[in-house]
C-alpha cells in the first residue's frame, strides 16, 4: 500500500484531497498542516518523510496572498519557492514521487486562447514569480514530478470567492464584481479527484493543467452564484472594469486541459456543474 503525504492539510485543497482519499482504499493518507509539515523547516519534513515511509508527496501548502507577496516578497519566496526547492531536494534523495500544485499566475494574461502546459512563463507579479521559480525548482530536482497548474479555487472548505459571495449576499451588501478577467472557475473537489487519479494510476510525470472547462469572468462567476442560490433577483449585482488591487493579475488565464483529459481518458465537466456540486455541499 503506497503512503502518500498531503501537505497544507487544513487548507482548502487539503481537505477537498482528504474528503476524496476515502475512494482510493489502495493508498494509506497521512495528513499535515503546517504546524506538522513546514516548507521552511527541512529536518521537521526529513523526519516526517522517513517516519511515514512517504512513497509520493502532495504538496497542497503555498503562500496564496497575492496582494500581500507585493509586501513582504521575502516570505512568498521562502515558501513558494526556497521551501519547494527544499522539498523537492528530499524527495529526489528518497526516490518519492513529488505532486506540486501550481496556478495560472505564472503566465502574464496577453494569450488569446487558452495556455498549453509548454507555453512560455512569464508572471506579472510577486507570487506569480514565486510559484514559477517553485516549479523551476521541482523540475531541476527531480523527475518523478507532478507540476499540476490550476486556476480560481474555490469550495467547500476554507477561504474563497464562492463562500465571500455568500456571506456579503447574507449581508445584503451592493457588490461590484469586475468584468475585466477571464478564467476558469475550479472546484477543490475536482482538482483533488484529477491530483489522485494522476497518483493513482502512475501517469506520466510532467506539467498537466487542470480547470474546470469553460470560461467566465468573475462578475460572470458571481452571476451564477445566486442564479444556482435563487438569490439573482435579490442581490444587486452590477459589473465593474475599474477594479484596482494590489497586485497584477493575468487578464485572461483560461489553461488548456487537453493533456490531462487524454493522460486520465476522463472528461472534465463544466465549470457550472462542479459549482452547483459545491453549492450542494455548503
Amino acid at each position: 500500500m503506497k503512503q502518500i503525504l498531503v501537505t497544507g492539510a487544513n487548507g482548502q485543497l487539503g481537505q477537498s484531497l482528504r474528503q476524496k482519499a476515502s475512494l482510493y482504499p489502495d493508498m494509506n493518507f497521512v495528513f499535515c498542516a503546517k504546524e506538522d509539515f513546514n516548507l521552511e523547516q527541512p529536518l521537521q519534513m526529513e523526519k516526517v518523510l522517513d517516519r511515514h515511509q512517504i512513497d509520493v508527496v502532495i504538496n497542497a501548502a503555498a503562500y496564496t496572498a497575492v496582494d500581500q507577496a507585493e509586501k513582504e516578497p521575502d516570505r512568498a519566496f521562502a515558501i513558494n519557492t526556497l521551501g519547494v526547492d527544499r522539498l523537492a531536494g528530499l524527495c529526489a534523495q528518497k526516490e518519492i514521487v513529488l505532486a506540486h500544485i501550481s496556478t495560472d499566475y505564472v503566465f502574464d494574461g496577453s494569450a488569446s486562447e487558452p495556455y498549453s502546459e509548454d507555453h512560455g512563463a512569464a508572471p506579472l507579479g510577486i507570487y506569480g514569480q514565486s510559484k514559477h521559480q517553485g516549479e523551476m525548482a521541482v523540475a531541476q530536482n527531480t523527475g518523478n514530478h507532478y507540476i499540476i497548474r490550476t486556476s480560481w479555487l474555490y469550495g467547500p472548505f476554507g477561504h474563497n470567492f464562492l463562500k465571500t459571495m455568500l456571506r456579503l449576499a447574507s449581508e445584503g451588501k451592493a457588490l461590484s464584481i469586475t468584468t475585466d478577467q477571464t478564467g476558469s472557475p475550479t472546484s477543490t473537489l475536482d482538482l483533488a479527484h484529477a491530483i489522485l487519479e494522476l497518483v493513482s494510476k502512475q501517469a506520466p510525470f510532467g506539467t498537466y493543467h487542470f480547470s474546470n472547462s469553460g470560461q467566465t469572468t468573475w462578475h460572470g462567476f458571481a452571476h451564477e452564484i445566486f442564479v444556482q442560490t435563487h438569490q439573482i433577483d435579490q442581490v444587486q449585482l452590477a459589473e465593474t472594469t475599474d477594479y484596482p488591487t494590489f497586485a497584477k493579475r493575468p487578464a485572461y488565464s483560461v489553461m488548456d486541459t487537453d493533456k490531462i483529459t487524454q493522460t486520465l481518458k476522463q472528461p472534465i465537466r463544466s465549470w457550472q456543474d462542479a459549482l452547483a456540486d459545491v453549492i450542494k455541499q455548503l
